[in-house]
């Protein structure tokens, strides 16, 4: 793991931002970048080994979870392998399910209105924010939108690990929470 970051408190929330070619994690033991690499032609037998190395390492990493914030789909994004993402994506779903872990999703605009107050916020402007906001030096955006989503969960359960703006909260009001009742845990 890489940047390391202090516990808001007993509750553990990770924030996971999944991708076919960088997936990033976001724990109490700080965050991680999963690389992997593909091409369009690889076989179904090399897409498998690639879904199975990103789900088993993530996994290996997660560590005690009580709460999962993941970034759903980006929907609109171009280029190719929507079944592959689409795929990947429920693996890993599937897997914290399986886990009883609660699962929070967050749309790729919400994750970036709640780190820089504007949804159509790029890349460096997410990594941007989320160095300044919580004192860390990330270089990669897969593990600063980790970071991001796994503030969100604290801070929707009243946990903040930092002071938010309240322009950038409301993007709080956007996400599918879990019906779990980790608010009052957390408290």
């Amino acid at each position: 793991m890489a940047a390391q970051l202090a516990p808001a408190s007993r509750l553990h929330v990770a924030g996971i931002d999944i991708s076919l070619t960088g997936t990033g994690l976001a724990t109490t033991m700080g965050t991680l970048h999963i690389p992997t690499t593909g091409k369009r032609g690889d076989t179904l037998v090399q897409r498998h080994h690639r879904f199975q190395h990103i789900s088993r390492r993530l996994f290996d990493e997660l560590g005690e979870c009580d709460l999962a914030v993941v970034e759903d789909p980006a929907f609109g994004a171009p280029g190719g392998s929507t079944w592959d993402r689409g795929g990947l994506w429920w693996l890993i779903i599937d897997g914290l399910l399986d886990r009883e872990i609660p699962v929070a999703l967050v749309s790729p605009k919400t994750r970036a209105k709640y780190a820089t107050g504007s949804g159509s916020a790029g890349k460096a402007a997410v990594v941007e924010a989320t160095n300044r906001r919580y004192g860390v030096q990330l270089t990669d955006d897969n593990e600063a939108d980790a970071l991001v989503l796994r503030a969100m969960g604290h801070d929707w359960a009243g946990l903040p690990l930092a002071p938010a703006p309240e322009l950038n909260r409301t993007a709080l009001l956007s996400c599918q929470w879990p019906s779990c009742g980790l608010q009052e845990v957390s408290r």
